[in-house]
């Protein structure tokens, strides 16, 4: 029998009770802390998974590269845009070492769209004694006011903002809507 003392304190049947909300309480946290293991492995795969295709859109880039045709049209729409952003009178412009000869080939048609878009001469020195790191895709970097003005267009740069604007649609895609989340600006 559970007796009531004065100070309104139980007596034995009190103690059991606080051991059983305690387990309770303890098999809550437990519980709880499962299914945050779980969901941490679960978002760990995904990232996982992100940064594979990540990886495998990079070495497509790379694979791209090699059809120069397509490579000299990219190069000169980098070389176009980053004089579009620069809007300097004097460029400077490194590559890859084994790109150089490509870049004076589309030198001339990305200055003549630049000169259309813009309606503004601008002199472009190509660097030829500081190149571009060789295991990077390809691409240009345009500098100008002695490098303190600088426009990296390498494939990697672009590939990185694409990435960084794109992801979660492309999560939306790989794993569908996220019922968490709560802004879609």
């Amino acid at each position: 029998a559970v007796v009531s003392t004065q100070s309104g304190h139980y007596g034995r049947g009190s103690f059991y009770e606080k051991k059983e909300k305690n387990a309770e309480l303890q098999k809550k946290i437990q519980l709880s802390n499962l299914q945050n293991q779980a969901r941490l492995k679960l978002l760990k795969q995904r990232e996982d998974h992100l940064d594979e295709v990540v990886v495998n859109t990079t070495e497509k880039l790379r694979s791209m590269t090699s059809d120069i045709g397509k490579y000299q049209n990219m190069l000169q729409g980098l070389i176009t845009q980053g004089l579009c952003q620069l809007l300097e009178p004097n460029v400077l412009i490194q590559c890859r070492q084994k790109d150089l000869q490509l870049v004076k080939e589309v030198l001339d048609k990305a200055l003549k769209r630049y000169t259309e878009l813009s309606k503004l001469d601008v002199v472009i020195k190509v660097d030829e004694k500081t190149f571009l790191a060789s295991d990077i895709a390809g691409g240009v970097q345009l500098s100008a006011r002695d490098g303190k003005l600088l426009v990296t267009n390498t494939l990697e740069a672009r590939l990185d903002q694409i990435v960084k604007q794109k992801i979660p649609e492309v999560r939306t895609m790989l794993y569908g809507n996220n019922p968490n989340r709560r802004f879609f600006d």
